[in-house]
């Protein structure tokens, strides 16, 4: 009865029509309709989900980034950790809705809910994220979906017309128009094929899938 599903291979594609499929049933009801910047926390809401942000004591493995408590459809982010301000925030915030959208069984969260109000309580360990740039496994996945959710296709195709993907200023304002960090632009748009930044270069090059309306 566990409500964490077993790991599995999780295509890029896949994981964009998850968080496609979020921010279209936020568009079906008009008082949750997403707007940019995206604000993650409206999307949990939208999802049943609670956010605080708590200091989260460190284990015997270390620092804990965030967590979820699924039977409390809780996310805790550790407010200790100065780098999860900001566009970082709203990533983190982002990055746990991955995990609840892809690798938690929310209808087995429901069942055992039901279960408490018989009386039958059940143990269950919180989902932990341990470092922000940690990429393997579900917390890549969980951070390729925070990226589709913060940065659609269609939305960038509207905030990129008009400016030149190769320039800095344009980038850094495309990142203030969608409330998230350069780096996280930067790496959205290198994934979709858009620019390529080569590694210790600051020289942007276009890629071969430039929105068109560029």
């Amino acid at each position: 009865m566990n409500v964490f599903r077993p790991f599995r291979y999780i295509s890029k594609l896949e994981i964009e029509a998850a968080a496609m499929s979020v921010l279209m049933s936020m568009e079906a009801m008009p008082n949750h309709a997403p707007k940019w910047p995206l604000d993650s926390s409206t999307v949990a809401e939208f999802l049943g989900l609670d956010i605080v942000w708590d200091t989260i004591p460190d284990d015997e493995q270390g620092q804990i980034a965030a967590r979820i408590l699924p039977l409390e459809k809780l996310i805790e982010i550790n407010e200790s950790i100065p780098q999860l301000e900001g566009g970082f925030g709203e990533s983190t915030i982002a990055h746990e809705i991955g995990h609840w959208v892809l690798h938690i069984d929310v209808e087995e969260v429901d069942r055992q809910l039901r279960l408490q109000t018989k009386g039958i309580n059940l143990s269950l360990e919180p989902l932990l994220c341990r470092t922000v740039n940690d990429i393997n496994g579900i917390e890549w996945q969980a951070q390729y979906f925070a990226g589709c959710l913060l940065m659609p296709q269609y939305i960038l195709t509207q905030v990129t017309e008009g400016k030149q993907l190769n320039k800095w200023q344009h980038l850094y304002k495309i990142a203030e128009e969608l409330g998230v960090t350069i780096s996280n632009l930067i790496h959205r748009l290198q994934d979709l094929g858009f620019i390529y930044l080569p590694p210790n270069s600051k020289t942007i090059y276009l890629g071969k899938n430039i929105f068109k309306s560029n």
